[in-house]
């Protein structure tokens, strides 16, 4: 049996080897070559002088039916620190070189950074038959574009438990992800624990989630968590802005003297408690009314041996006065001689699961293709303006680890097809490269989401096979409900009213006719106008009939927003509608029905990623899926910001994952 095992694991990877493997790498290493034999893990010999590093490999060895041994084998890992590797850009001390033989694994890097980086790709090219686990032999050089890879969760507004913060943190540092940005206070709570003023963390002082704060205690053993997978964290203390529970605790503005006496004694706290490089000071959103806050607080700051990260827009600074800068909305930009970390269109409470992920992962940072001293990397931020409890609920409605993949691979590798205000939000079939490379980006992902985060929420599932004809938009007048030709005959054009409207075959199972930030974002037309319907359909064939779900949405609720749900009967406020068969699918039962918009009511069903899909059958052979898509206002007294725009896709009953045995085609093929 062993030898049968031995023979299938070792066909596998022979045969991988000669048509251009494929291993869930993410993100995928700069360079890579197998040279198509395998290492067997059993019995091998450890040499390095590092004990932590030896601390972690006899980990891994030990998960993967392996040992490490002081008895001299002809079997061998041997990791070596070293100045400098001439094949890895200078500066990166997260670079590394790997090579793997039949009987021996070479890691060399030049910090125990990199040797950590390496151990998270041998973690993901591990091979599991039923009786061994083994390696591909490759060599591998690798090293990351940019400096700065990471998310940021705001607690201020609503706490998350520590428990769901180091499981996050946990997961993505296995991704190569290095930094956590931690939000830590708001105008609704100060959410980290003050010894010196314990009245800043009462409930009576805090509008949202009263009593909910993190203890001194647990910052210090999340900072320690954090260096363990070689993440840094980045607490924020958002001044002068953002401070409504500051100023209820004390009655004073952080800006004025008494503010600042203030500040500058929990800053002491703050400072002493975190034992990390950077302390992040906010400064957006804010009327300044004492020019000497931002300065005198920086000084002090650094003065404690802190560097000091401010947003931008923010407080306006020259070369020198601030450590980095961190940039936010379309408006920010980066200055020479200030590292910026760029978070413009990064803010995925507004993001919807589909499109917004083929935007990410297509655009470059900051429309670089590699870093340097002033582009540092980039950081996306959930803001949870709107309050959500339920932690599940905000990783799912945001769609965290999917976007989080996408950004790991893209500020890793570097690289992309444009920036996010370019046309890199939508898959065509072209010859850019732009589909196939997403193709195998999302091959990855969607293995990472079965077997790397089971049981988390994941609501991506397959998108890159999902095909529509999506006509051009008829006039409707202001009246949503008007019929138009694609009602009564299915073509490719349409004459109306003396116009011939096209349509255009396009692939995603989410897709923005006109994006949430309007004319700042491309979407599928040109130059989307209000007071207008569009079709989209697809046809989609299946072997057998099937009972399934479809998951489905035409407006996206973003994190940031305090919009009515739907009225009970409807879709959206939009008059959307939707046919299976030429059957009109009639939408769930909303459990909001507030009439006074408000950023203290939770999110509920509002968004498909906190619904169960809808439950439908496929016929056996073709099935017609008929949208109609009209738009009236691109503003409404009932929700802010009206996306154009809708999510379809046949999911299991359960929606944990695409049907897998059906073929999408606007032309029945």
């Amino acid at each position: 049996m062993k030898l049968i095992s031995l023979f299938i694991a070792t066909f596998c990877i022979w045969l991988s080897s000669w048509s251009n493997p494929t291993y869930p790498l993410l993100p995928y290493p700069q360079k890579i070559t197998f040279t198509g034999k395998q290492l067997i893990l059993d019995q091998i010999h450890l040499e390095t002088t590092e004990s932590s590093i030896s601390k972690e490999w006899e980990d891994w060895l030990q998960g993967n039916k392996a040992s490490s041994t002081s008895v001299q084998t002809d079997k061998i890992i041997k990791i070596s620190i070293i100045d400098n590797l001439p094949e890895i850009p200078i500066n990166s001390n997260e670079g590394y070189k790997l090579k793997i033989t039949e009987k021996q694994i070479y890691v060399t890097a030049t910090s125990s950074t990199g040797v950590y980086r390496a151990l998270q790709t041998i973690q993901q090219l591990t091979c599991k038959s039923n009786e061994y686990h083994f390696l591909p032999t490759c060599e591998i050089i690798d090293w990351p574009a940019f400096r700065i890879r990471g998310f940021m969760h705001d607690v201020g507004r609503t706490y998350i438990s520590m428990a769901e913060l180091k499981k996050e943190i946990d997961l993505l540092s296995k991704f190569k992800i290095n930094v956590f940005h931690w939000h830590l206070t708001e105008n609704q709570a100060w959410r980290l624990e003050s010894k010196i003023y314990p009245e800043l963390n009462a409930p009576e002082n805090m509008s949202r989630m009263p009593g909910k704060y993190y203890t001194l205690q647990e910052a210090k053993d999340l900072v320690a968590f954090c260096k363990q997978r070689h993440v840094t964290l980045i607490p924020e203390i958002d001044m002068p802005g953002h401070s409504e529970a500051f100023v209820k605790t004390f009655q004073t503005d952080m800006q004025s003297e008494k503010g600042m006496t203030i500040l500058k004694q929990l800053m002491d706290e703050v400072c002493e408690t975190f034992d990390t490089p950077y302390i992040h000071i906010g400064t957006d959103e804010v009327q300044f009314i004492n020019p000497q806050f931002v300065p005198e607080m920086v000084t002090y700051i650094r003065q404690k041996g802190k560097k000091v990260i401010s947003w931008n827009p923010g407080w306006q600074y020259q070369a020198g006065e601030i450590d980095m800068t961190q940039l936010w909305s379309y408006r920010g930009k980066a200055q020479s001689g200030i590292p910026a970390i760029d978070s413009r269109y990064h803010y995925i409470n507004h993001f919807d699961i589909f499109a917004d992920l083929v935007a990410l992962y297509n655009s470059r940072i900051y429309n670089q293709d590699m870093g340097n001293e002033d582009i540092a990397g980039s950081i996306l931020a959930i803001w949870n303006d709107r309050y959500l409890s339920d932690e599940k609920q905000i990783v799912a409605e945001n769609n965290l680890y999917a976007n989080m993949l996408a950004l790991a691979e893209r500020s890793w590798k570097g690289g992309g097809y444009g920036y996010f205000d370019d046309q890199t939000n939508l898959l065509w079939k072209n010859d850019t490269g732009i589909y196939t490379q997403f193709v195998d980006f999302e091959n990855r992902m969607l293995w990472h989401k079965e077997h790397t985060f089971t049981n988390e929420p994941f609501p991506y599932v397959k998108q890159t096979n999902v095909v529509w004809r999506i006509t051009e938009a008829f006039p409707n007048e202001g009246d949503l409900t008007r019929s138009f030709p694609p009602e009564k005959e299915e073509k490719e054009s349409y004459l109306y009213k003396g116009k011939t409207y096209q349509s255009r075959i396009i692939y995603g199972a989410g897709l923005y006719l006109r994006h949430v930030w309007g004319d700042l974002i491309p979407g599928f037309y040109t130059s989307p106008k209000e007071n207008h319907t569009a079709y989209a359909t697809t046809w989609v064939f299946s072997p057998y009939e099937q009972h399934v779900g479809l998951f489905l949405d035409f407006q996206n609720y973003s994190r940031s927003e305090s919009d009515l749900a739907p009225q009970q009967g409807t879709w959206d406020y939009k008059s959307s509608r939707v046919w299976l068969n030429n059957k009109e699918l009639l939408p769930p039962v909303w459990r909001n029905t507030h009439k006074d918009r408000s950023n203290e009511i939770p999110l509920m069903n509002e968004n498909a990623a906190s619904r169960p899909p809808i439950q439908v059958t496929l016929q056996k052979g073709w099935n017609k899926l008929f949208l109609k898509l009209p738009v009236g206002k691109f503003k409404t007294p009932e929700v802010r910001l009206v996306k154009w725009m809708f999510n379809a896709v046949f999911v299991a009953p359960d929606g944990k994952k695409e049907i897998d045995n059906i073929i999408y085609s606007p032309n029945k093929k």
